[in-house]
């Protein structure tokens, strides 16, 4: 895979979609920055093995429904 980026004036770069999703980086992850060869490469700190939004879910059996609202305005009758 290949992709041209360019450099901001904040000497950022802007990873493409395809590259991220291919390794599961998401907003947040650390990657590690390396030279060799006159190359800059960037390698993911701790790869995903899994979607974390996935692990979350199986936390939960059962969807459950629950009145925040009704939550909130118990809490303030509570003394």
């Amino acid at each position: 895979m290949r992709a041209l980026v360019k450099v901001t004036r904040k000497h950022q770069v802007t990873l493409p979609k395809e590259v991220r999703e291919k390794l599961g980086i998401r907003i947040g992850d650390l990657l590690r920055v390396k030279v060799k060869d006159g190359k800059v490469i960037l390698e993911p700190v701790v790869p995903r093995t899994r979607n974390p939004v996935d692990d979350m879910l199986n936390l939960v059996g059962e969807p459950i429904s629950i009145d925040a609202v009704k939550l909130v305005e118990e809490s303030w009758n509570e003394n």
